[in-house]
This record gives C-alpha cells, sequence and structure tokens, in this order.
C-alpha cells in the first residue's frame, strides 16, 4: 500500500469538515455574531488583551496548540499498525478535537477571556469550578513536562538544533516590536523578514555548530532543560505582543510549510507504507507502547485527535486577543484540522520505514534483539545522516528519518539526507517549543486566578510580583518533572492527563451549550465526551494496574512508581468529580 492512498481520502474529509461541519457548528450551535464586542476590545490593556490580526492570531493559535503530540504520538502508535491511528485521527479530529477547540474558545471569549475552570465554576457548579482549577493545574505540569522531554532528546548535543531555535527569539523580539512601533500594521513586512530570517538561521546553522561558537550551543540534556525553563518564564512575563505572538506567528510558517512541502513530497514520491496495517502487537506485548491497541491507542496518540491541553489555550491567550466572533471558526476549529493533518503526517513518515528500522530507532539494542527482527537500511540511513541513531527511543528521531527519506527522494535533493534529518529534528523541536511558552502563560494565568482568591492583589494580571511568583511556580513544577522523567514514564501520563482534560472541557462544554437554550445540539460535545470518557478512564485504570504499580517493585523505581500511581489517581477522581457535577447540573432546569 502506498502512501497517497491515506493522504488524499483523509484531505477530502477535512476540507469538507471544515466547509460544512463547521459551518452548521458556528450558525446553529455556537451563534457567532460579528456585532458582538469580544473581549480584546473591552478589556484592552495592551500587554494580554489586545486585538490582533486574524491570520496572525491564527499562528499564534496553531503553533500554540500543535507541540509534539500530533509528531510524537502517531510515531508511538505505528506499533499497532498505521490503519487504527489513521482513522482515530482523521474522524477524531473532526467530530471531537475541533468541536471541542471551537466551541471552548467560544465560551471563553464570550466570558470575557475565562478560563476553563471559572467557565466550570459559573456554568457547573463551584464544586466543579474547584476541582477543575486543581486537575488542571496538575495536569499542565505533567503536559509541559510531556512536551518538554522530546525537545530535550531531541537537541540534546545538537548545536546545529539549538542555534537555530535561540535564533528563532531575537528574530521575535524585533518583529514585535516592528509590529508594535516602527510599522505598526505592516503584518506582510514583519512576515517576510521574520521568514527570511528563519531561513537564514536553518542554512548557517550548521557552519555555526561547525565554527568555534558551537560549543557554546552544544547543550547537555540538564542545561537545555534550564535554558527551556528559563524561556519559558520570560515568554510568560513579557507582553504578549512583544514576543509569544510574533514568535508563534513566525514559528507557524516554518511549522505549515514544512507540512505543507510533506504533503506534496508525499504526493511526488507516493513512498510504500512498509508497516502492517494491523500489527502482531495489536493484542499487547509491543516494546514501545505498553498495552493493547484498545485503549492505549488513544492515550498514546493524544492531541493529534483530541487534546485537552488546547482547552487551556482556547481559554487562556487566542480569547483575549480574537479580533471578532466570526474568527473563532478558523482559528477554533480550522487549526485543529491541521493540527490532525499533522498527526496524518508524522504517521506516514512513520509508516514508510522498514518495521525492524522502525524499531531499531525506538527501542533500545536489548529490545530490539529480543524482538527477532532485522534491521533492513538503518545502517545506510546513518552514514547518510552522520549521527548514530538507532537506540534513540522517544519518537522524535524516527520522525526525523522518515521526513528526511521522503524529502530528499525528491527530484534534485539526493544526497541531502543530513541536512532534511537535522531540518526535521529543528522542526520538531519548533513545533513543542511554541506549546511550553503558551502553556506556561495560560498556567500563569491559572494559578493567579486561584492565588487572587487568598489575595486580590495576587489575582492582578497586570501586577508585576504576581505574575513573577505565578509564573516561577508553574516553571518549577514542570522543569522539576522533565529533568527527572523520562520518555518512558512521562508519555503514559501525559497522554491520561491530556485526554481527561479534554473530557472535562467537553463536559464543561455541554453545560455551556444546554444553559445558552441551545439543548437539542448538545450531541455535538457530548458524543465525543462519552467515547474520550471510556477509552481514558479504561487506559488510566489499567495504567495503574499494569504499568505504574509494577514499576514500583523495580529495584530504584519504588518512588517514581507509586508517584505515578497518586498522580495518575488523583487524575482520574478529579474527572470522575467533574463529570458527577455536570450530570447533575443536567438535571435542573435551564436558568
Amino acid at each position: 500500500m502506498h502512501a497517497i492512498t491515506l493522504l488524499l481520502p483523509a484531505l477530502a474529509v477535512l476540507a469538507i469538515a471544515y466547509r460544512y461541519y463547521s459551518a452548521f457548528i458556528a450558525a446553529k450551535v455556537l451563534a457567532l455574531d460579528d456585532s458582538r464586542v469580544t473581549p480584546a476590545h473591552t478589556h484592552h490593556d495592551g500587554a494580554n488583551f489586545h486585538p490582533t490580526h486574524k491570520w496572525v492570531l491564527f499562528g499564534h493559535h496553531f503553533a500554540a496548540i500543535t507541540g509534539a503530540g500530533p509528531l510524537i504520538g502517531p510515531v508511538l502508535a505505528t506499533q499497532f499498525g498505521f490503519a487504527p491511528g489513521f482513522l482515530w485521527i482523521l474522524f477524531g479530529v473532526v467530530i471531537a478535537g475541533a468541536v471541542h477547540d471551537f466551541v471552548i474558545l467560544t465560551a471563553s471569549m464570550r466570558r470575557g477571556g475565562r478560563s476553563l475552570a471559572e467557565i466550570a465554576r459559573q456554568e457547573v457548579s463551584p464544586l466543579a469550578g474547584l476541582v477543575t482549577s486543581i486537575a488542571i493545574l496538575f495536569i499542565i505540569v505533567v503536559a509541559l513536562a510531556g512536551l518538554g522531554v522530546a525537545v530535550v532528546n531531541a537537541l540534546s548535543e545538537s548545536a546545529w538544533g539549538v542555534f537555530t531555535i535561540a535564533a528563532s527569539i531575537p528574530l521575535a523580539l524585533g518583529m514585535g516590536l516592528y509590529l508594535h512601533s516602527w510599522r505598526v500594521g505592516k503584518v506582510a513586512e514583519a512576515t517576510a523578514l521574520g521568514v527570511l530570517g528563519m531561513v537564514l538561521a536553518v542554512i548557517f546553522g550548521r557552519d555555526v555548530a561547525l565554527s568555534s561558537f558551537g560549543p557554546w550551543f552544544h547543550l547537555t540534556r540538564g542545561e537545555i532543560t534550564l535554558a527551556i525553563a528559563a524561556y519559558g518564564f520570560v515568554a510568560a512575563v513579557l507582553p504578549v505582543w512583544l514576543l509569544l505572538c510574533p514568535r508563534d506567528y513566525l514559528s507557524s510558517f516554518m511549522k505549515l510549510g514544512t507540512i505543507g512541502a510533506l504533503v506534496i513530497g508525499v504526493l511526488v514520491v507516493n513512498p510504500e507504507l512498509k508497516a502492517p496495517a494491523l500489527s502482531q502487537f495489536a493484542d499487547g506485548g509491543g516494546p514501545i507502547v505498553a498495552g493493547k491497541l484498545f485503549p492505549f491507542m488513544f492515550i498514546t496518540i493524544a492531541c493529534g485527535a483530541i487534546s485537552g491541553f488546547h482547552s487551556l489555550v482556547a481559554s487562556g491567550t487566542t480569547p483575549k486577543m480574537i479580533d471578532r466572533e466570526g474568527h473563532a471558526r478558523p482559528i477554533g476549529y480550522g487549526a485543529m484540522l491541521l493540527e490532525g493533518l499533522v498527526g496524518i503526517m508524522a504517521l506516514i513518515a512513520a509508516a514508510s520505514l522498514h518495521p525492524g528500522d522502525y524499531y531499531a530507532i525506538n527501542v533500545s539494542a536489548q529490545k530490539f534483539a529480543g524482538l527477532g527482527m532485522a534491521m533492513v537500511n538503518l545502517e545506510d540511513l546513518q552514514a547518510q545522516v552522520g549521527e548514530a541513531i538507532a537506540g534513540r527511543p522517544g519518537g522524535a528521531v524516527s520522525l526525523a528519518v522518515g521526513m528526511a527519506q521522503i524529502f530528499s527522494s525528491l527530484p534534485g535533493m539526493r544526497g541531502l539526507m543530513a541536512y532534511w534529518y537535522h531540518f526535521a529534528i529543528m522542526f520538531e523541536a519548533l513545533f513543542i517549543l511554541t506549546t511550553i511558552d503558551t502553556g506556561t502563560r495560560v498556567a500563569r494565568f491559572l494559578v493567579q486566578e486561584f492565588l487572587g482568591r487568598a489575595h486580590p492583589k495576587l489575582g492582578q494580571t497586570d501586577w508585576m510580583p504576581g505574575t513573577l511568583l505565578a509564573t516561577g511556580l508553574v516553571v518549577a513544577g514542570w522543569a522539576t518533572f522533565l529533568h527527572t522523567g523520562s520518555i518512558d514514564t512521562i508519555w503514559p501520563m501525559f497522554g491520561i492527563a491530556n485526554q481527561l482534560l479534554a473530557v472535562a472541557a467537553l463536559a464543561v462544554g455541554s453545560t455551556v451549550i444546554r444553559n445558552s437554550g441551545k439543548g437539542r445540539y448538545v450531541w455535538v460535545t457530548l458524543v465525543p465526551m462519552v467515547v474520550l470518557a471510556t477509552t481514558t478512564l479504561s487506559a488510566g485504570v489499567l495504567a495503574i494496574r499494569d504499568l505504574f504499580v509494577p514499576m514500583a517493585s523495580k529495584p530504584g523505581l519504588f518512588f517514581k512508581g507509586w508517584f505515578n500511581v497518586g498522580c495518575t489517581a488523583a487524575m482520574l477522581l478529579c474527572v470522575v468529580v467533574i463529570l458527577v457535577e455536570t450530570a447533575r447540573r443536567a438535571r435542573r432546569p435551564v436558568a
């Protein structure tokens, strides 16, 4: 089977879904109205609430929501075969993920840019609001650590990649000043200069890495963790127009451009899908994902189909910057469809590798020896890439190799495998860091809302001492988790946490729709909520029983194993409480 057999139907389904299903939700369920004034105008403060050009905000939102999940999750889930993951990503993003983002964005936009927790308190109950606050603050630490672990592993000891990522920060600062102070509103000019700067950073990154400046960017895992923490802190504190929004907008061009190029590359090269449609590990026993296809495929793929993390962005930075209500459709629904396409492209890239090469990259040498498989092209691939890529788990390296194979197969690209590989590593890092900066800022808002109950001054987002305290607490939490964890322990917890948050957001969204007098349309969010609750609660219980409890019995892992048990159990309990409160609210008449 060849890749085009998957890609063409996927493009058609996504286009039809945006044209018809999102229009139905916008008109009938949410009743978007451009005559309503958005919080960006009513609360304009020049720092957090700021009317933003539709496509600049689309770029920020897409960059913020599209992190490691749609890249790494589908790659790891290829262990089960490409067919289950493809079907879940394609139909999950249409009926669940994009709906989730669209509904929460609109709900927050119409409530002054309030967070998901505040919406839950207002629309469901005070208990639901409190539990949602606790769940979000707990889940976001795990989520940011889960996203960060991939970028740390990808950039460790890679001066080329670190330089390129570092260069994007002054470029974004310059772009923010250009648009805000020097050439106000000249988006096209700023975009052209910013994109040119990013392209030059990629091209000359290799020369910098090989120069006398190379050691400055040749960082260890611990040093990269500290650098990411520092960046997350600064990005969450500075005005949104200065760094976060222009950097995310700039990164979105790299992301969208690369995915567009990959789509064209697949259409031209049409690589054979060497992975089976359904693998021998569908019933469990796989070396990458511990557990059976149901329910572990759903939490492994996570963001590519639906992501609870998006509810934090959709009720965090984006609703505070949206200029008109009508912009919520392309930003809320459309950006998530593009993320689904990212997941499908990652799945195709991974499935184009020979299974022996795929497993040789994603598991240790000891595990690979026990699989009874043989490497096919890996030695040749390592020679072309110029690095040892066997035994580097996590999904990032195998995805980069798969992408590089496709790009280097295009006419005139033969012999450039090493460049494409390092470009792909940089591309993955950009995806992840733009989620970390926005996620940290969103978490800062949540912490300040929570602290504001104890001291009103701490709840003011424009009061710098409160901002610094809240940001420091958030960064310390996820950076510590990231420093002490690994892909084997963090990713399952990330998947469970992320999907549980989506369940909570869909429950709140269902209540919002019902309370607005649109109860006959509540199935739009209720159906995906039931599906996701079934798969994720099952996965959480099984992960505790089959993964974390056995982990605690291994030498040196007692504390980590039981810590994971406690964290997962707490998340499950929080979501169950939210579901119960939502059901109780549904029994009462609409006010």
